[in-house]
């Protein structure tokens, strides 16, 4: 029997995409169900917010039982490598703590949980993974990369919370950068992150249909934003990308690019009023973008573009020489720095 990392099984990381797609998409009408008979609603009272309809914010309920059972599934689909179910099982029992720390957070709006608590509980997560043998295998003394993991972890988790402002743009980017993990791990990779990837692809996917809709809304919440991250920043940690060239291990940046952009520039912005990076602002780029006249669906397009354009980027870096990776991310680095320029000069008010 094949493995399940061979080129001839793809067709089972399109069972399993499919798989958490239905099981996410088909969930979503009974936490919607819950979430309005149990008032668990996000309300507009807030100047950050940018909704003004009481909306259920539990979606993350259905990306994680996309995402787990499409993984139990799958399970049954093939026989699995040792390593890849030891290392499926720490991505599921971190993404288990870091959903349920969405989930209690979801369940206390408007005020939630402090920022101090859910860092630490994001860390315990990335302890975890570290605990499991995943983490970053390309730095030295090992001390220094677990410290830097959990710094990547708690980061990732909360780049995807910060940039989870408008519908359907952290989710589809989720979509994107799971999908571009999957790509380029799938030749040759440790199978866990191919089917991990393919659950996230589908979960996230199945939710985004919700996240539009006009009578059943729903926000993901920190549940879903908190358990994507975690998700995407450990399959980061689980390539080893290229032997062509040094560069190849940077490319999770590229896929990742959006979500870590929108964190940096408003934290930055934030700090330039004085004020904290943990404190909510109008600042993100995407609304930046609306203030410029272009539409919501219109915004959350163009960044899935860009992602997918920036995944390329990333699979290019993995296969070139050194010389042309370091123009690739020259390029792509000067444009960005030229963007956040520009969007500055939008007055938000």
């Amino acid at each position: 029997m094949n493995m399940p990392g061979d080129a001839g099984n793809a067709w089972l990381y399109l069972k399993t995409i499919a798989i958490a797609f239905g099981l996410s998409f088909s969930v979503m009408p009974l936490v919607h169900m819950l979430a309005m008979r149990m008032r668990w609603l996000d309300t507009p009272g807030s100047d950050v917010k940018t909704h003004t309809v009481a909306t259920p914010a539990l979606g993350g309920i259905g990306i994680w039982i996309g995402f787990a059972g499409a993984l139990v599934a799958a399970r049954f689909l093939t026989n699995f490598p040792t390593g890849t179910l030891f290392r499926l099982r720490a991505i599921l029992a971190g993404g288990a703590f870091v959903f349920l720390l969405g989930v209690v957070d979801d369940l206390r709006k408007p005020m939630g949980l402090d920022w101090k608590t859910k860092m630490f509980v994001q860390a315990l997560a990335a302890v975890v993974l570290i605990s499991f043998e995943i983490e970053l295998r390309f730095i030295n003394p090992h001390y220094i990369a677990v410290m830097l993991t959990v710094i990547w972890v708690v980061g990732i988790c909360n780049a995807f919370n910060i940039i989870d402002i408008i519908d359907g743009l952290a989710a589809s980017q989720g979509v994107v950068a799971a999908l571009g993990f999957l790509l380029i791990a799938m030749p040759s990779e440790d199978v866990y992150v191919n089917f991990a990837a393919a659950a996230m692809v589908g979960a996230a996917g199945g939710f985004l249909p919700w996240n539009f809709s006009s009578k059943r809304k729903m926000f993901m919440g920190d549940s879903g934003s908190l358990l994507l991250g975690f998700v995407l920043a450990a399959l980061a940690m689980g390539i080893d990308y290229t032997q062509v060239n040094p560069l190849g291990v940077f490319a999770p940046l590229f896929i990742l690019a959006i979500p870590m952009f929108d964190t940096f520039y408003v934290m930055f912005i934030r700090l330039k009023k004085g004020l904290s990076p943990f404190r909510g602002s109008l600042d993100h780029f995407a609304l930046r973008l609306e203030r410029l006249g272009y539409s919501r669906l219109q915004i959350v397009a163009l960044c899935i573009v860009a992602s997918a354009f920036l995944s390329v980027c990333a699979l290019l870096v993995t296969l070139v020489s050194t010389p042309w990776a370091i123009w690739i991310y020259f390029v792509v680095g000067s444009f960005t720095l030229t963007l956040a320029w520009a969007i500055t000069k939008v007055e938000m008010g």
